[in-house]
């Protein structure tokens, strides 16, 4: 599975990304695609969103933990990895 989340995309990644995505929200990308088809995305990804894009790309891959995080730019959540696991922050507003 692979799961993109984007502060702001080029109207071109937005619409390439409709292409093998479910976009439930505006971007917001969820895809089930095989592990070869993700690592192209990824690649895509990388080469055509600039860093103000702030992507932030979730995969699930087969070793512990289960997933990788990865970032373009900077993103509204901060990410920070403890033991090697790689998080993500949230902060609790009261």
């Amino acid at each position: 599975m692979l799961v993109v989340i984007a502060n702001d995309l080029p109207p071109a990644v937005r619409g390439r990304m409709k292409l093998w995505f479910v976009e439930p929200r505006p971007n917001v990308f969820v895809s089930g695609i095989k592990d070869s088809v993700a690592t192209s995305v990824i690649d895509y990804l990388y080469k055509y969103c600039p860093a103000s894009s702030g992507v932030m790309i979730f995969r699930s891959i087969s070793k512990p933990p289960g997933y990788e995080v990865r970032s373009i730019g900077p993103t509204r959540k901060t990410m920070t990895e403890i033991s090697g696991l790689q998080l993500v922050i949230e902060t609790l507003k009261n």
